[in-house]
């Protein structure tokens, strides 16, 4: 035994021969972490084990498990205390805790060389190490072995369509392994084209499409999800155009218009019609009366909506243009959301004039649309970032800097947009999920990035044009080559903003490097006026080699971020909690009258002026009005947005003196204490978008549920009898939450 530990000694005196190479340091204590390739290492989950004096230990030595040496310490080691967004600096996070971000494999190691169990921790499976002589087992006289390399990521790009030539870029940059034509084993990522229905077969792996993302961004149903929160947050949601719906309001439209012009016959508005399912600029027109709108399309009604025209846009060089930003929901249970920080601004090919009765029809003048305006004989193709007819957001932000507009308001109120944007269309996108893949059921998890068309008032205030569940990722465009003959040939702008968010929304979704998300930690009580949301350095856990061979990452997080600035807007997900709690049958989307009888049955909202027999005439009102206006539904029933109205109903009914929302969260929390906590969690285990969740993350979730969260109604419920006897179960049903 003697013998054996000399041997050991000499060993411990040849590892400190290798001096700054290695960074090790032999010792009686010993920390060992075997970091995960794409991890950062973890201080709290290391190991540390005391031995004998003479103890030692043989580190195998490679790329991925050794300290960063030289030329990584740069983008390790240096802490990163500013950085710049469009011209201006803004704070960076602090990356004090950055080490306790990774997943990382422990060992306990003893003096005889052996390396006993552990466990490795990702995106929180604990995944147990067994002993074994062959893998586990180093001993010394062996000599120093190269570590195992971590297989590449597989992405499944058959079905990508017109995303193809910047997603193979993007998993060239990664040294990921693409597969082309499919593959009979599963895949890490799957890359559709179009919707998550691209490819039907897919039990595992991520997918870069949601269900239900596609028909829940038509036209129409953007404008009733934003329309509902307009509803109950009228100053939240200023930033979406009035809309109508058409052919079914119709009448409506026309009444308005009416009135508004015999009260001042000087206001002649100007009001955009689009198709519900059109892209691409696609059948889009212009009118000054009602009795312009095209209704009919042969003989059937044509869906579409009606929106005020924004009359009074930001010009640069005399044109109109919108921005195209790029947005990933990384996930929906917790929610997660990206914006890239670089977006592209696509111009119109004509001088703008205020619209009027000449110049409606002139498209090149009013519509941004690129597929439209790339007919010009003016659009300019341009290979620099700030000329031509699309250049990138970059250019167009340092322009407006240059001419005193604050940009960091700008961004800020872009984000907010986007967030209260996607909060909006969130519940309805739970239905979807749980109709597809049904708990218990084998299926991807999902992520998806979506294009964003915003216009800039001449006053700055961003509007929403409308949301794109397959914004184009074309690199190249179509040129005339020759008198008939087109080919595609490069877009540098293209090029640049596309391939950097393909690539990074990718690094984001690596399956090997997943972390825990970082809870909002900014201050309660949302954002005041005039205060900026800062753009956050973010470290992802990877490996020093990804982060010395790729650009720092061009998509930034915002929520759960600003959590406590937005968590009150989330009162709809509550509701579509509820609503999925009572569906009962798994993969359905409809409310049958059984189940919304059990609703108000169960949550007691019956009474003697609000009999079960009324309850089944409010059933069968609501139901038949909505079926009348979704005639491709799934299954008769009541569907979320029926539900939704019915809901607001019952909150008026029950607290008549509030305001809708005060109505609306007073009912919520009703139903919820009724409901108790067990029903909650069931019902964040039936909206996970993930089939793996860090227990920490799924905590998060308690603020969905939590009423204490919202914003706090005014004294005045004192006054309604049912409040206040709701007020002498909320103590409970705080325990219970907390607990949760």
């Amino acid at each position: 035994m003697s013998d054996h530990y000399g041997n050991i000694k000499v060993q411990a005196e040849q590892m400190k021969s290798f001096g700054e190479d290695t960074k090790e340091t032999v010792d009686t204590k010993v920390q060992v972490p075997v970091s995960s390739p794409s991890a950062s290492p973890d201080p709290s989950s290391s190991i540390t084990t005391t031995d004998a004096p003479s103890s030692s230990i043989c580190k195998q030595r490679s790329k991925n498990l050794s300290s960063p040496g030289k030329d990584e310490k740069s983008s390790w080691g240096k802490p990163v205390s500013e950085m710049s967004v469009y011209g201006s600096v803004v704070p960076a996070l602090a990356l004090k805790n950055l080490n306790s971000l990774g997943n990382e494999q422990t060992l306990h190691i003893k003096g005889t060389g052996k390396i006993l169990q552990g466990k490795s921790e990702t995106n929180g499976n604990y995944v147990t190490i067994p002993a074994s002589k062959n893998t586990h087992e180093t001993r010394c006289e062996d000599g120093l072995k190269p570590s195992r390399k971590r297989r590449p990521v597989t992405v499944d790009t058959s079905k990508a369509k017109t995303s193809l030539e910047a997603l193979k870029l993007s998993i060239k940059q990664l040294k990921w392994k693409e597969f082309p034509m499919g593959r009979r084993a599963a895949c890490d990522i799957y890359w559709h084209g179009v919707s998550f229905h691209d490819n039907e077969n897919i039990v595992s792996g991520q997918v870069n499409k949601f269900p239900g993302m596609v028909e829940m961004l038509r036209k129409i149903n953007l404008s009733r999800a934003v329309r509902t929160m307009q509803e109950l947050f009228p100053e939240e949601y200023d930033f979406y155009p009035r809309s109508w719906i058409l052919p079914e309001e119709y009448q409506q439209f026309s009444t308005q218009i009416r009135v508004v012009k015999e009260h001042d016959a000087a206001v002649n508005p100007t009001f955009i019609v689009k198709p519900d399912g059109g892209s691409q600029g696609d059948g889009i027109y212009l009118i000054r009366d009602p009795s312009d709108l095209k209704l009919m399309v042969g003989s059937q009604a044509k869906q579409a909506v009606v929106q005020e025209y924004i009359p009074k846009p930001l010009l640069i060089d005399k044109l109109k243009f919108d921005i195209r930003l790029y947005v990933l929901i990384k996930s929906l249970e917790p929610l997660e959301i990206y914006i890239a920080k670089e977006g592209l601004t696509r111009f119109c090919t004509e001088p703008y004039q205020e619209p009027s009765q000449k110049n409606l029809s002139h498209v090149f003048m009013h519509l941004t649309n690129y597929s439209l305006n790339v007919h010009s004989g003016n659009f300019v193709h341009s290979d620099s970032q700030n000329t031509g007819s699309k250049r990138t957001l970059s250019s167009v932000l340092y322009r407006l800097a240059v001419k005193g507009v604050d940009i960091k308001r700008v961004w800020s109120d872009i984000i907010a947009l986007v967030i209260k944007t996607v909060i909006a269309v969130v519940p309805e996108l739970r239905v979807y999920y749980q109709a597809d893949i049904p708990p218990g059921k084998p299926g991807p998890t999902c992520f998806q990035i979506l294009g964003f068309d915003i216009l800039l008032m001449k006053n700055l205030k961003p509007v929403l044009l409308e949301v794109n569940s397959n914004p184009s990722m074309r690199i190249e465009h179509e040129q005339e080559v020759a008198p008939g003959v087109f080919e595609y040939v490069p877009s540098p702008v293209d090029e640049e903003v596309k391939v950097g968010v393909i690539r990074d929304t990718l690094r984001l979704m690596d399956p090997f490097n997943k972390k825990p998300t970082i809870s909002s930690q900014t201050k309660p009580g949302g954002l005041e006026h005039g205060e900026e949301i800062p753009v956050d350095t973010e470290s992802q856990g990877r490996s020093p080699d990804e982060m010395g061979n790729l650009p720092s990452l061009c998509l930034k997080q915002v929520y759960p971020k600003y959590t406590k600035q937005f968590n009150h807007l989330r009162l709809l997900e509550r509701i579509a909690a509820l609503f999925i709690r009572f569906l009962g049958v798994k993969g359905n989307m409809r409310l049958g009258p059984t189940a919304f009888r059990t609703f108000i049955r169960t949550c007691k909202l019956s009474n003697s002026n609000f009999t079960m027999a009324s309850v089944d005439i409010l059933y069968i009102d609501i139901t038949r009005r909505w079926s009348g206006t979704l005639p491709d539904s799934r299954e008769a029933g009541m569907g979320l947005q029926a539900f939704v109205e019915a809901f607001f109903y019952l909150a008026g009914r029950r607290f008549k003196s509030l305001v809708l929302k005060e109505q609306v969260a007073s009912l919520l929390e009703l139903c919820e204490t009724q409901l108790g906590p067990q029903s909650s969690v069931e019902d964040r285990r039936s909206l996970s978008c993930s089939r793996a969740m860090p227990r920490a993350i799924k905590t998060q979730t308690l603020c969905l549920t939590n009423p204490h969260l919202n914003s706090p109604a005014p004294q005045r419920r004192a006054s309604s009898q049912d409040y206040q006897a709701h007020q002498r179960l909320k103590p409970r049903t705080l325990r219970a939450n907390v607990e949760n």
